[in-house]
């Protein structure tokens, strides 16, 4: 399946982009990690720690576990906080 992947703060930096497209076999969430995390170093350190990371599907907040059948595109960002 294609996706659409955006990326956000830290996450954007350390990968070198803030938005690719994919071709992925993955199921879940955690699965895209795993898959993304083996591509380069970059890609290695800014899913080193999957809690700090936060993920959205079509724009919808979502767990780790979330599948990604039906996705159009996936966001990753660090956990927001307010004040």
């Amino acid at each position: 399946m294609k996706l659409e992947i955006r990326y956000f703060a830290w996450l954007r930096e350390r990968v070198g982009t803030s938005a690719e497209t994919v071709e992925t076999e993955a199921v879940s969430i955690a699965d895209l990690i795993v898959e993304l995390r083996g591509r380069d170093e970059g890609y290695a350190l800014a899913f080193s720690d999957p809690g700090a990371i936060r993920a959205a599907i079509d724009h919808e907040l979502v767990g780790m576990d979330a599948p990604l059948a039906g996705a159009r595109e996936v966001a990753f960002f660090p956990p927001m906080t307010g004040g």
